[in-house]
C-alpha cells in the first residue's frame, strides 16, 4: 500500500464533523518523489494555518494530501493520491463533508477530485485549468477560484473559462482576481492568506458562499477584482 496519502495536521477532540484538506502544487512532468520540504509544499503551510484560525468550529479535521510524485504526469497522479487520501479519511472518520484547498497543480487535482461525493466545496488558488478540463462532475459543488492578475505560470483567463463552464453544469462557482497577485502567492501574500481563510470559513458553513466576496456579486460573469 505504501505511505499514507493523508497527513493529518489537526484532529478535533471529538468526532469530526467536517474536514479541510490542502493540496500543494507541482510540475507538469516529474516522477521524482514529492517531499514535504519542497517549496511547493511549504507554500501551503501558511494557507493551512490561516484556514485553521479562520473557523470557530471545533469539529474540523485539517490535513494535507501526500503525493507520491512531484508531477502530474500522463496518469494524473495527484488526483489518484487525492482519491486515496479521501478513502483513508472515510475509513478513519466516516462520511464527513470535505473542503479541498489546492494551489496550481494541486488546484487542478482538487477540482478533479470533486467527483467524490464527500467533497462539498473547492477553493482553487491560481489553478492550472487547461482548455477542455472536465466539469461535468461538478454539479452541486461550491467552487471559488482565486487567481492573481500578474500570474505568469497559469492563466487567469483559463480559470474564468473554467468557472463559466462549471456554472453550466449547476456548480456554484465564482472567480476573484487578486490585484498584483503572482502565481507563488508571495506578492500580497497576506491578502492571499486572508482571502483563502475567509473563503474556507464560508465553505464550512452550509448555503451560498459567493455573495459578498470581494464586495461584489461573484455570480457575475467573468473575473472579479479582489
Amino acid at each position: 500500500m505504501g505511505a499514507s496519502a493523508l497527513v493529518v495536521r489537526r484532529r478535533p477532540a471529538g468526532p469530526p464533523g467536517a474536514a479541510v484538506v490542502v493540496l500543494h502544487g507541482g510540475r507538469e512532468h516529474g516522477r521524482e518523489a514529492s517531499r514535504g520540504w519542497h517549496p511547493a509544499a511549504l507554500r501551503m503551510r501558511p494557507v493551512l494555518r490561516a484556514a485553521m484560525a479562520a473557523t470557530d468550529r471545533q469539529d474540523v479535521l485539517f490535513g494535507e494530501v501526500r503525493y507520491r510524485y512531484r508531477g502530474w504526469n500522463a496518469t494524473a497522479d495527484p488526483v489518484l493520491d487525492t482519491e486515496r487520501a479521501l478513502d483513508e479519511l472515510r475509513r478513519t472518520v466516516g462520511e464527513v463533508p470535505v473542503i479541498l484547498v489546492g494551489h496550481s497543480m494541486g488546484a487542478r487535482a482538487a477540482l478533479r477530485a470533486a467527483a467524490d461525493p464527500a467533497v462539498s466545496g473547492v477553493l482553487a488558488l491560481a489553478p492550472w485549468c487547461p482548455p477542455g478540463e472536465p466539469v461535468d462532475h461538478l454539479g452541486g459543488t461550491r467552487i471559488v477560484v482565486l487567481h492573481g492578475d500578474r500570474d505568469r505560470v497559469t492563466d487567469a483567463g483559463e480559470s474564468a473559462d473554467y468557472v463559466r463552464r462549471a456554472r453550466q453544469v449547476a456548480a456554484q462557482a465564482g472567480l476573484v482576481l487578486v490585484r498584483r497577485g503572482d502565481h507563488a502567492m508571495l506578492r500580497r501574500g497576506s491578502d492571499w492568506h486572508r482571502a483563502a481563510a475567509s473563503i474556507v470559513a464560508r465553505l464550512l458553513r452550509p448555503g451560498p458562499v459567493l455573495e459578498g466576496l470581494a464586495g461584489e456579486a461573484c455570480a457575475a460573469d467573468g473575473p472579479l477584482p479582489w
